[in-house]
């Protein structure tokens, strides 16, 4: 059976709410669908107003540039199959929330124009090197993120993974879902592993 498309997923969208035409909507939830979506296409441009958008829990594979997005401030994609971060660099000044959980992203290129980026939540993915965090270190408004479940946390405790985590990010407030901001070392738990 065929996915379900853009075009379906949003004229579904219109039927389940009447008052509001899709291209004037502010949210817009294109969560879950069976069968689910499969790809991003042009027929998302036609959300015009959208501030955010969730696509989360379909089936997508691959992220298609946003250039039509002018008001775009949350972009939900978590649970799908998407490999790589790409197509942000139209919304680079308005996206501020990038929710990317449980794919099968390897690495955290395509972030780099994203500059009001401020949280960014990319558990359960396949983020293995330590050295990729570097790259977030160029986003200035960054300020959570949550990396649980990626290969880079295993084998380490809490205390270590918040430690390699600040050493890369010192401005992050949130890491995981824990408050960081104004902890000592010993509240953070670092200090129970020296």
């Amino acid at each position: 059976m065929p996915g379900t498309t853009c075009q379906r997923a949003v004229q579904q969208w219109a039927e389940q709410n009447p008052d509001t035409p899709p291209e004037e909507a502010e949210k817009v939830c294109l969560l879950c669908l069976i069968p689910p979506i499969e790809r991003m296409d042009p027929t998302l441009n036609t959300l015009t107003n959208v501030r955010h958008l969730a696509l989360s829990t379909n089936s997508i594979d691959k992220m298609i540039p946003f250039g039509q997005f002018k008001h775009l401030e949350i972009l939900s994609l978590g649970r799908n199959v998407i490999k790589r971060i790409a197509g942000l660099e139209d919304i680079g000044q308005t996206l501020k929330e990038l929710w990317l959980s449980y794919n099968l992203i390897t690495t955290l290129d395509g972030l780099h124009s994203c500059m009001k980026l401020e949280v960014l939540f990319m558990s359960n993915n396949k983020i293995g090197n330590w050295e990729e965090l570097d790259k977030l270190s160029s986003l200035p408004e960054l300020r959570s993120v949550l990396f649980t479940g990626n290969p880079i946390y295993q084998d380490l405790t809490k205390p270590k993974q918040r430690l390699a985590v600040k050493a890369r990010l010192p401005t992050i407030a949130t890491l995981d879902g824990a408050i960081l901001a104004g902890l000592s070392p010993a509240e953070m738990g670092i200090e129970e592993e020296e």
